[in-house]
This record gives structure tokens, C-alpha cells and sequence, in this order.
């Protein structure tokens, strides 16, 4: 399968929603692993903000967007206390954001080829490590995370209690 993954532009926005809604209603027919909620998240909100901040990557294939991965600066609050591998400032640091993958495209390497993507963009540039959370449920991504590299960090609470979302995993990769 030919990959190409690039900037995100206001024209992927429209379809960008449908891959979160699609994906959203995969998860609910299946096990919803992240606990993500259509409407909620990943919706249309997070495509425009990523976007507009000039952080959201799409994964194209036969001109149809397969996946996306947004790549800022700044971390949730709760970060800023956790002992990460390295002391960095957030200038030298990426956070993965709403990695996300088409359902028809699960198990075939996309998120892999993603996160490989966010470690090369991350070397030509001034960052030292990759950080992101994950719900401690959701164990396909936390696999998928441990395969490309990524160690274990911390639990935290993120907040997201009335979600029933409790605790989230850290994870770090030094670039």
C-alpha cells in the first residue's frame, strides 16, 4: 500500500470528521477501547484546532485520508509533575494527540507508520523526545506504542472522570 503522509489543510477537514465519526461508530459496535465518544472525541473540533495551530498530519492512501496524528508543543497539566526520562522544556518536546485510524485500515500498519513519521519530523528538528497518554484500557495502542519504541512513564488522571475515563498511561520516546 503507498502512504503519504503531509500538513493537513482546511479542504481535509469535512473528510477528517467522517474518519472520526467512522471510527467512533466502529468502536461503539466493537470494543471501544480508547473510550473515545462521536461528537465528543475526536470530532470536528480537533481537526480545525489542529489544523489552524499548523500541527495535524494526515495519512493518505488512493487519495483518501486513512489516518491523522496531531504533533504540539504542549502538554495536559497533569505532565507537568511526572518525572519524564529527560527533564525537557515543551520547545524540545512533541505530544501525540488523536492518532487516529480508519476501522478499514486497522492491523495494517498505519499507526506504526504514523508514529515513525512523528519521530523522523521530530529528529529534523530540535525535539529530544515524543510523549502522549493513553487510556490504561486501551490496550491495542498501548502495544502498538510499546512496539515503536515508546517506555512507560507514569499514571495519571487527566480530568476526564465524567467519561468514565480514570487513568492514563504516559509514555515517552527520546528522539
Amino acid at each position: 500500500m503507498n502512504i503519504t503522509i503531509r500538513l493537513g489543510t482546511e479542504n481535509d477537514i469535512d473528510e477528517l470528521e467522517q474518519l472520526y465519526n467512522n471510527l467512533n461508530d466502529h468502536l461503539a459496535a466493537t470494543t471501544n477501547y480508547p473510550g473515545w465518544k462521536k461528537g465528543i472525541y475526536p470530532a470536528r473540533k480537533d481537526a480545525e484546532a489542529g489544523i489552524s495551530e499548523g500541527c495535524l498530519y494526515v495519512s493518505v492512501s488512493s487519495n483518501k485520508i486513512i489516518g491523522s496524528i496531531i504533533l504540539r508543543h504542549k502538554p495536559e497539566p497533569a505532565y507537568l509533575p511526572v518525572k519524564w526520562m529527560k527533564d525537557l522544556s515543551y520547545d524540545q518536546v512533541l505530544v501525540i494527540y488523536t492518532l487516529v485510524v480508519h476501522p478499514d485500515y486497522l492491523g495494517k500498519g498505519i499507526g506504526c507508520e504514523l508514529l515513525n513519521f512523528a519521530s523522523r519530523l521530530g529528529e529534523q528538528s530540535t525535539n529530544k523526545s515524543l510523549r502522549l497518554d493513553v487510556y490504561e484500557n486501551n490496550l491495542p495502542a498501548i502495544c502498538l506504542y510499546e512496539k515503536c519504541g515508546f517506555q512507560y512513564i507514569d499514571t495519571v488522571d487527566l480530568g476526564l472522570a465524567e467519561y468514565n475515563l480514570h487513568w492514563f498511561k504516559l509514555y515517552e520516546k527520546l528522539l
